[in-house]
């Protein structure tokens, strides 16, 4: 079991990021919920070239499914999540700033995580892994800059989760954080997206192969990830973009007639159904059910009004320079009210704000889709910090 399980999380990492570096950052990581791990590996990548004086930093925290690799490099060429936005000559110029993109404590991707092998028992974590929040993410990302010597941070981006997990390092962590940027995310999850969710846990959960967290990984309960990740694509984006990006238009290969419903999922009556297939088998085959039912449900925990009287309270106690917080007005998952309010809670703070609601139609996803449009606003906000 023990072989079989390093080689399953071997062959994911190296599918995903073969240039990411891994370092162990603690002996032991306490939990905020209870629990503790007896050793905390971080995954990592960097672009550019650190100055003198370590003051051109840009940190970049990611969302659920991501990996560290944001955009290619020269150790591995294959596009990263964010290809467009960050590389030479992009919105974030890895020839100006030193880049540092962190998979995040609990994903599949490097980082310690429920299928990291416990060197005490010779077995992965599984459900043994402790309760993960969102402030752990950010505490172990606060261990990984201490371990490369960066204590100063020029600008800390945080898409989705991402913007979560640095509203959190930005109340926790002792570094100098100079500017931020803020995208889709919120102060806390919304009872539309707690309910969504819980539902694609459900799932996960549901699939007899998941046999209560214990899988096999020659086996893994990939039919509750597929589902799972259907569902999050359909609250990724947009009814405006299905309509016209894909409208009614039947799929070419179907085969369906009124009696058969896809029952053995080989075909699909409408584009839309091929389409949510083709990006959930992507998923099912990278990303391990554990990892995800433990960043999903760290997700729905997280409420920065726990860390002070009120929300507003907690976030007196965030020190910005400047701030751009971008929303989206198709953005479902986390509508651009949330975005509003994290504005108005940083300008209480004392930050310059600058705080945008974009037309795009691609809901939550468009800033991994029309970078065009975020690219231009990061690109201005970054002439003037």
């Amino acid at each position: 079991m023990k072989n079989k399980s390093h080689n399953k999380v071997t062959e994911i990492f190296k599918h995903t990021n073969t240039s990411a570096k891994v370092i162990k950052v603690a002996d032991v990581f306490k939990f905020t919920r209870g629990g503790s791990i007896s050793e905390l590996n971080i995954a990592y990548e960097t672009w550019g070239k650190i100055n003198k004086d370590k003051s051109n930093v840009v940190v970049i925290f990611t969302g659920l499914s991501a990996s560290s690799h944001v955009t290619s490099s020269s150790l591995d060429q294959s596009p990263g999540w964010w290809e467009s936005m960050v590389g030479k000559d992009k919105a974030i110029n890895t020839d100006e700033f030193y880049i540092v993109c962190i998979n995040t404590l609990g994903s599949c991707f490097g980082s310690t995580s429920p299928v990291t092998i416990n060197e005490k028992t010779g077995d992965p974590y599984r459900l043994t892994f402790p309760e993960l929040t969102i402030e752990d993410m950010a505490n172990a990302s606060e261990l990984l800059l201490d371990k490369i010597g960066i204590s100063k941070i020029k600008l800390l981006i945080g898409p989705s989760m991402g913007g979560m997990k640095a509203i959190a390092f930005s109340l926790l962590s002792k570094k100098s954080i100079e500017n931020l940027i803020l995208i889709s995310t919120a102060t806390q999850a919304l009872p539309y997206a707690i309910a969504l969710r819980s539902l694609q846990r459900e799932v996960i959960r549901k699939d007899p192969l998941w046999k209560h967290g214990f899988y096999s990984y020659e086996d893994p309960p990939l039919n509750g990830v597929r589902i799972a990740r259907k569902i999050g694509m359909v609250s990724y984006r947009s009814a405006i973009e299905w309509l016209q990006r894909f409208g009614r238009k039947k799929s070419v290969d179907s085969k369906l007639n009124q009696n058969t419903f896809g029952i053995e999922n080989t075909s699909f009556e409408y584009e839309i159904e091929s389409y949510l297939e083709h990006q959930a088998v992507k998923f099912q085959n990278i990303f391990d059910a554990n990892c995800y039912l433990y960043l999903s449900r760290a997700m729905d925990w997280f409420d920065v009004s726990e860390h002070g009287e009120s929300t507003a309270d907690a976030f007196s106690k965030i020190h910005i320079k400047n701030a751009l917080v971008l929303g989206v007005n198709t953005d479902i998952l986390f509508p651009p009210q949330q975005q509003k309010e994290i504005a108005e809670l940083l300008t209480l703070s004392n930050t310059k704000v600058d705080y945008k609601e974009l037309s795009c139609i691609q809901g939550h996803d468009s800033f991994l889709v029309d970078t065009t449009t975020f690219s231009k606003e990061i690109k201005s906000f970054i002439k003037l910090i």
